[in-house]
């Protein structure tokens, strides 16, 4: 995800009810969780990053992807992130997936 960070405290004013894909930062702007926003989700991405910004203290930045397909794209950062950095995002829980070889 190449978005721009942005605070957490705009968050709720900013986000909407959309579906997506969503990262949290740290103060450094390491990727601390990535999370989707599905079709359960209550308040959309607004709800997902609102209530898990305040879960995980050290989240201090976010960015999102609006997009329909937010499970093939979770898995797809998910993936990325284990292969750039040999394990998920600290905050993650352990998930199975594939594996990606990026060329």
């Amino acid at each position: 995800m190449q978005k721009p960070w942005l605070p957490v405290a705009d968050a709720g004013r900013l986000l909407k009810g959309h579906m997506g894909v969503f990262q949290l930062a740290d103060a450094r702007q390491q990727v601390v969780y990535i999370g989707f926003a599905g079709g359960r989700s209550v308040r959309g991405l607004r709800g997902e990053v609102t209530e898990t910004s305040q879960r995980l203290e050290q989240a201090e930045y976010f960015r999102v992807e609006i997009t329909t397909s937010y499970l093939s794209r979770f898995r797809e950062l998910m993936m990325a992130h284990i292969h750039d950095h040999g394990a998920p995002p600290a905050a993650n829980p352990d998930t199975r997936l594939g594996r990606l070889s990026p060329s």
